[in-house]
């Protein structure tokens, strides 16, 4: 699927981001594995560059204060009208808001926060940048699914602040739904139960289209990342699950739909 950059309905997913603590290898690792290029952002957080697939924006990575041991991890950012008076929602929801809301020089307003169970998201208010220019072909993003031990309670949550529908996947084994927006899934809530990994609690995960999963794990590993979960079929494709050098998850899929 790919799209060009549009002001996106509020709570659609809009743009990732990861904060580092080497920048240079990150964009090496990222850049070697993906074919990504990058250009210069918005400093407001520190140094930030944009990665672009083809000269089109598909993600950021940003410097974490050296002072800073916050987990590395992949970070969506959903799209909001009024980053404010969303975040303020987050808060009377019960999530928390960590960072701002701010102004990222002219490209936007945004803020990050967590929700109830403690899984970081980012909410962006669109200036002169719209989020991804591009989506769902290989080096680009292609889907977000929040890993939580149960689905209930926290979708909750979501709906209240962004005003998702779900649609839930019937199934006695199977803790699954999608959040819809206009009745299209935008993005997914997988429970995993004591499945969910006591040292990561609950996260969002990004998952990156690629051509061939099997040879993007190989390549992981040739950069120095590691993988997670090895390639096996799942319900939208092969998929893997792997980490970069510094430990950052992600996963890769090669989608049925592509």
């Amino acid at each position: 699927m790919t799209e060009a950059a549009a002001r996106r309905a509020p709570g659609t997913p809009c743009w990732v981001s990861l904060m580092v603590h080497d920048m240079a290898a990150t964009q090496d690792f990222y850049g070697a594995l993906f074919g990504w290029e990058f250009r210069p952002g918005p400093q407001q957080l520190g140094p930030y560059v944009r990665a672009l697939l083809d000269g089109a924006e598909v993600a950021g990575i940003g410097q974490l204060p050296p002072d800073r041991q916050l987990p590395i991890a992949w970070t969506p950012y959903l799209a909001a009208e009024d980053v404010d008076a969303t975040a303020e929602s987050v808060r009377h929801c019960g999530g928390t808001v960590g960072v701002g809301p701010l102004d990222a020089g002219e490209a936007g307003r945004m803020a990050i926060a967590s929700d109830p169970v403690g899984a970081v998201f980012g909410l962006w208010q669109a200036a002169s940048h719209l989020g991804m220019a591009v989506t769902g072909v290989p080096g680009s993003v292609v889907w977000n699914e929040l890993v939580t031990r149960e689905t209930a309670s926290v979708a909750k949550f979501y709906q209240a602040v962004f005003g998702y529908t779900e649609e839930a996947v019937v199934s006695a084994d199977f803790d699954h739904l999608s959040l819809c927006l206009a009745d299209r899934p935008v993005a997914s809530v997988q429970g995993v139960g004591h499945a969910l990994p006591r040292d990561r609690g609950s996260h969002w995960m990004t998952y990156f289209e690629a051509t061939d999963v099997d040879e993007a794990v190989e390549r992981v590993a040739d950069l120095g990342g590691h993988v997670v979960r090895p390639a096996r079929e799942g319900s939208h494709g092969r998929v893997a699950t792997v980490a970069d050098p510094e430990g950052a998850r992600f996963a890769l899929v090669t989608s049925q739909e592509a």
